[in-house]
């Protein structure tokens, strides 16, 4: 699985990192974010690329799982 740790980080670098894993994984992408909104943008690209999404806080911090 590849990982995406775009904690603190601000946009648009989360979606980027996320962008460039999804095109070069060929499993699931599990990525980091800090932000509640930087955690709404990554599951819309998701989405947008015909993916499911799978969220889970971590302390302040969100997981998401994309497959």
């Amino acid at each position: 699985m590849v990982e995406v740790d775009a904690r603190g980080l601000s946009c648009p670098e989360p979606i980027m990192l996320t962008a460039e894993a999804l095109a070069s994984a060929n499993g699931p992408v599990k990525v980091l974010v800090s932000e509640p909104h930087q955690k709404t943008n990554v599951e819309k690209l998701a989405r947008d690329r015909g993916k499911k999404t799978s969220v889970t806080e971590d302390g302040t911090d969100f997981v998401i799982i994309i497959e």
